[in-house]
C-alpha cells in the first residue's frame, strides 16, 4: 500500500511539473491561408505568458509540407525571417502575463493549385518541456476556371498537387451511393497501373507515386463500368 502511494504522489507531481513546464498559451485559432495561385497572406500569431517570469523562446524546427514555389516567412515586429534559412534566429521573449500581436507568418501560396499543412515547433531556450506548436493549413486554388468534374453519380475534383511526387490526392462526392464509382490510373501508352473503388462513405482518395517512374500519367472515372471522363496526372523527382 506504501508503494502504491507513493508511486501515485511521484506521478501527480510529475504531471504537475509537466502542466507547469508549459508557460505559454496560443491564443489564434489554428491559422488557415486560404487564396489564390501567387498571392501572399499575413496572419498574426497571437501569444500569452501565463507564468510570473519572463520566457524566451526559438523556433526549433518547421515540419510539414511547403512546395517549391511557396515561402514562409516568421516576421518579429518588422525583422522577416525564413525559417528554411534563418532557424537561428527566429526567437523572442515574453514578460510576465504579457500577450502579443507582434509576431506574424507570412506565407507566399506558390504557382500551383494545392492544400497542404506545416506546423512550427517552438522551444523555451532554457526549458526543452516548455513548448508549444503552432499548426497552419493552406488551401490554394488556380485563378484560371476550375476543372472539377460534376456526373450525376459522383462529383470528382481535379487532382493535387499535380505534378505529384510522394502522393496525390483527389477528392469526391459520391451522390449515388448504389453506383461503383471507380478511378483507373494508367501509364502514358494505356497500361492498368492502379483500380481504386471509390468509397461513398468517404470524401478523398490517396494515391501513391513514390513507385511510379517520372512522367505522364493518365486517370478515368469509371461508373458502373463506363468511361467518363480521363485526366492527366503528371509524377516528378
Amino acid at each position: 500500500m506504501k508503494l502504491f502511494l507513493s508511486l501515485f504522489i511521484t506521478l501527480q507531481l510529475f504531471a504537475l511539473q509537466f502542466v507547469a513546464a508549459n508557460q505559454v498559451r496560443v491564443l489564434s485559432d489554428k491559422i488557415e491561408f486560404n487564396g489564390k495561385v501567387n498571392t501572399t497572406q499575413r496572419k498574426t500569431l497571437i501569444l500569452q505568458n501565463d507564468a510570473k517570469e519572463s520566457a524566451t523562446y526559438y523556433l526549433r524546427y518547421l515540419q510539414g509540407n511547403v512546395g517549391s514555389s511557396q515561402n514562409i516567412l516568421i516576421c518579429i515586429g518588422d525583422n522577416c525571417f525564413d525559417p528554411r534559412k534563418d532557424l537561428s534566429q527566429i526567437r523572442f521573449t515574453l514578460e510576465p502575463g504579457e500577450v502579443t500581436t507582434n509576431i506574424y507568418i507570412e506565407f507566399e501560396l506558390g504557382i500551383t493549385a494545392t492544400k497542404g499543412t506545416f506546423d512550427l515547433h517552438f522551444f523555451n531556450t532554457s526549458n526543452n518541456r516548455d513548448a508549444f506548436i503552432v499548426e497552419n493549413v493552406y488551401n490554394v486554388v488556380s485563378d484560371q476556371p476550375s476543372d472539377n468534374f460534376s456526373h450525376k453519380d459522383v462529383d470528382l475534383d481535379e487532382i493535387y498537387p499535380n505534378p505529384s511526387v510522394r502522393t496525390a490526392q483527389l477528392d469526391y462526392k459520391i451522390k449515388n451511393s448504389s453506383a461503383n464509382v471507380r478511378v483507373v490510373i494508367n501509364s502514358f501508352i494505356g497500361n492498368p497501373i492502379y483500380d481504386f473503388r471509390l468509397d461513398p462513405s468517404q470524401e478523398s482518395l490517396i494515391i501513391p507515386v513514390t513507385d511510379l517512374n517520372p512522367g505522364t500519367y493518365f486517370y478515368t472515372l469509371i461508373v458502373d463500368n463506363k468511361n467518363i471522363v480521363t485526366k492527366k496526372l503528371y509524377v516528378k523527382r
